[in-house]
């Protein structure tokens, strides 16, 4: 097993539009193939950041013995939902393509997001066949989609609705202006609503999950993750949730060397192996 500061990404670019490429990090482990694999959805409010946002959560995976595929996608101004789901599930279906090159089994890819990208990688999950997120093509086998093996959850917006009216009740204008920025209505919060979508009973696929949640984030309703992992497990899924006590938002960014950070970690990479063996 490699050490952390032994790993480095390479960009790759895996999608490119009007002349413009979309760019991902890929990490690759080192060991005995084949590897799990993820694509990784950084968070931002759906507005900012990109591929090396979750960098430490990366290079931690893949010294574990993951292939991580870091990606950037489409975020406004440029394109408001569901242009990003679209290139979320259209990076699953090009690493499914592209398994032999990292050495990956495609029926093992899993994805992990954080924070909006978890809200959006979730959804990509639930909806893997959704013609409206599968429109771009790919060059691939035609059996190839966007399922995932299984999917990791880091203090994720999983019911976008919710958190919207909770901003705006507290005038958090820096994310009311990101939800008006992404979500073209409050309709479509609802419609593209991984939390409601499962109490509609519409969910596609139902990946094994791994949910983590800090008890003192403040970015997200006290009860989301606990209603999220209830309606999961009611419409058949299975899902581990791990809160943290005290913890805020987006902690192991913020701190990745913290007991904390390190517990999750550990948490995340076990999963990883386990479910992508």
């Amino acid at each position: 097993m490699a050490s952390v500061e032994d790993i480095a990404g390479e960009d790759i670019e895996y999608r490119r539009r009007d002349g413009k490429p979309l760019l991902a990090r890929i990490y690759r482990p080192r060991g005995a193939a084949p590897f799990p694999a993820l694509v990784e959805v950084h968070g931002g409010a759906w507005t900012a950041n990109d591929r090396s946002t979750n960098a430490a959560i990366h290079r931690a995976l893949a010294a574990s013995g993951a292939v991580v595929m870091a990606i950037d996608f489409r975020m406004p101004p440029e394109a408001q939902y569901p242009a990003s789901i679209q290139d979320i599930n259209l990076a699953v279906r090009w690493l499914k393509a592209h398994a032999r090159e990292f050495a990956v089994r495609p029926d093992r890819v899993g994805g992990l997001g954080t924070s909006s990208g978890g809200h959006q990688l979730m959804l990509s999950a639930l909806r893997p066949r959704d013609p409206r997120y599968s429109a771009l093509p790919v060059e691939a086998p035609p059996a190839v989609d966007a399922g995932l093996a299984f999917v990791v959850l880091c203090w994720s917006i999983v019911d976008p609705l919710a958190r919207y009216r909770m901003v705006r009740e507290k005038g958090i204008e820096r994310l009311v202006n990101a939800h008006h920025a992404y979500w073209p209505s409050e309709a479509a919060m609802a419609e593209g609503n991984p939390q409601l979508i499962l109490e509609r009973g519409e969910a596609q696929d139902l990946p094994p999950a791994l949910m983590l949640q800090g008890t003192s984030d403040d970015n997200v309703t006290p009860d989301m993750a606990d209603r999220f992992a209830v309606a999961y497990r009611q419409a058949g899924g299975r899902i581990d949730l791990t809160r943290f006590e005290g913890e805020p938002h987006a902690f192991i960014a913020k701190d990745p060397a913290s007991p904390a950070s390190r517990r999750a970690l550990d948490l995340i990479t076990a999963f990883v192996r386990r479910e992508g063996a």
